[in-house]
């Protein structure tokens, strides 16, 4: 059977036509991802101003807040998924796919309602001015469905691209940027309605992913799939998703906190050119970084499956390959940066005032952005071992432990540009902290894999 070859070929397949199978349409499907958010940001930009823009870079914590909730249980039951199928048991990823789906609407109906309810504090809270808040509030409150459709799309997307389907995942999103690229301009331009039309949007274009993905477990040729007893919640199979799926929780929960951070200390030093080009800086660093995340995603099969199955040769192979192409791709991201900025705020904006904003900016800010791959592939690969302490310690790292602290520190020294500076710090402190982390890791990993008869341990290094 097809769901059968899917799972064989984790196991045998080499190590690097394997990630090149899997990290190829998961990269295409989180650039693709994040083209919702750029594409709203290039079309706002352009069609409504730069008061647009900061009024966008409000609602990122905003938009962290369900990220957090929809990784907790889609990464989690990812990577679990993964792990359970390499030791053969087939029956207990159904009942993760199905506690899944129950905890996403039971979380997503908490986060809605409290957001709807309390939407204007939580803006100004993260900084939105008395310029910038009309414009983030109609985007998120028209956002606010979408935020739901998006955790069943995406989270779900992990679960199939675990159990062997990653053209499908990455079908789902290419099916929402798609109609996102044709209703966006419609809505902005040709309906007039601004900011709100770049909401309503989004939340089509995701709802017409969200079906393609939920009828693809649906369907009982699927390698695992919706069926009768899987929907109880389990404490043995939920308390692992979450152990898991904590670590990139903790990730876009820090991001929510931290940016909601920024935006008050830049905008106290700077305003809201300050604010929106911070807006432009950290969507197009989320651009590399998304690349870097697909490529991930490709390997977290590979790794929890082999994990699983005892084959150790092949998950070090699988995080070093993973880790090179996520460096090349966060040096082209650090090249953009230093040498062409202007040409980067020009998608975004054609405000002088704000151009120049970012031709400052991002120099400084992303002079070692090249350096957060080893930090982003690290984590994951914890994440996909199940070591949950260590991804959510590496998760904590980079934003937590490193940039907060800078954050609250550096602008009393160099006021503006002590914020933008206390990224590449932050960047070069936490990659150290994973080296310190990766190493014993692998001697544990070498002295596993020296337990293995040699002729078994030769049999899979491609």
């Amino acid at each position: 059977m097809r769901h059968e070859n899917n799972l064989q070929e984790l196991d045998k397949a080499p190590v690097g036509k394997l990630l090149w199978k899997y990290s190829l349409p998961s990269v295409v499907g989180m650039v693709v991802m994040s083209l919702y958010n750029i594409i709203d940001r290039m079309f706002i930009g352009q069609g409504v101003g730069p008061d647009a823009i900061a009024g966008l870079a409000i609602t990122f914590p905003v938009m962290n807040i369900s990220a957090a909730f929809g990784v907790l249980i889609g990464g989690g039951a990812g990577a679990r998924t993964s792990i359970v199928l390499g030791q053969g048991k087939k029956r207990t990823a159904e009942l993760i796919l199905g506690n899944s789906l129950v905890m996403t609407l039971a979380l997503g109906a908490f986060y809605l309602l409290l957001l709807a309810i309390f939407i204007d504090d939580v803006l100004i809270a993260f900084g939105a001015s008395a310029r910038s808040l009309p414009y983030a509030r109609d985007f998120m409150m028209y956002m606010l469905p979408g935020l739901l459709i998006n955790n069943l799309t995406f989270s779900f997307s992990n679960i199939m691209r675990a159990t062997g389907y990653p053209k499908k995942a990455m079908l789902a999103n290419f099916i929402g940027a798609g109609m996102n690229v044709i209703l966006a301009p419609i809505f902005i331009f040709g309906l007039k309605w601004g900011i709100k039309g770049a909401a309503i949007a989004t939340d089509i274009s995701m709802f017409i992913s969200m079906l393609y993905v939920q009828q693809h477990f649906s369907n009982p040729k699927s390698t695992i799939h919706y069926s009768r007893g899987i929907y109880r919640l389990d404490p043995k199979i939920l308390l692992p998703i979450i152990a898991v799926g904590a670590a990139p929780c903790i990730v876009n929960t820090a991001g929510c906190l931290i940016n909601a951070l920024l935006n008050n200390i830049v905008y106290k030093h700077g305003g809201d050119a300050s604010v929106a080009a911070m807006g432009v800086l950290m969507t197009f660093s989320q651009l590399a970084i998304m690349f870097v995340l697909g490529v991930c995603m490709g390997m977290q099969p590979i790794v929890g499956f082999n994990y699983g199955a005892k084959r150790y040769d092949r998950l070090k192979r699988a995080y070093w390959l993973t880790l090179a192409v996520g460096t090349v791709a966060c040096l082209l991201g650090t090249i953009a940066s230093v040498f062409f900025p202007k040409y980067v705020a020009m998608i975004f904006t054609t405000d002088s005032h704000l151009i120049d904003a970012c031709k400052h900016a991002m120099p400084i800010a992303n002079c070692v952005f090249w350096v957060a791959a080893f930090q982003i592939v690290t984590t994951n690969f914890f994440q996909s071992l199940g070591r949950a302490k260590k991804s959510i310690f590496m998760s904590l790292s980079r934003q937590v432990i490193c940039l907060l602290p800078l954050l609250l520190f550096m602008p009393h020294l160099y006021q503006l540009d002590g914020v933008w500076m206390s990224f590449p710090i932050s960047d070069t402190i936490a990659a150290l902290i994973g080296v310190c982390l990766l190493i014993p890791e692998f001697r544990l990993i070498n002295r596993l894999a020296a337990s293995i008869q040699p002729q078994k341990r030769d049999e899979y290094i491609k």
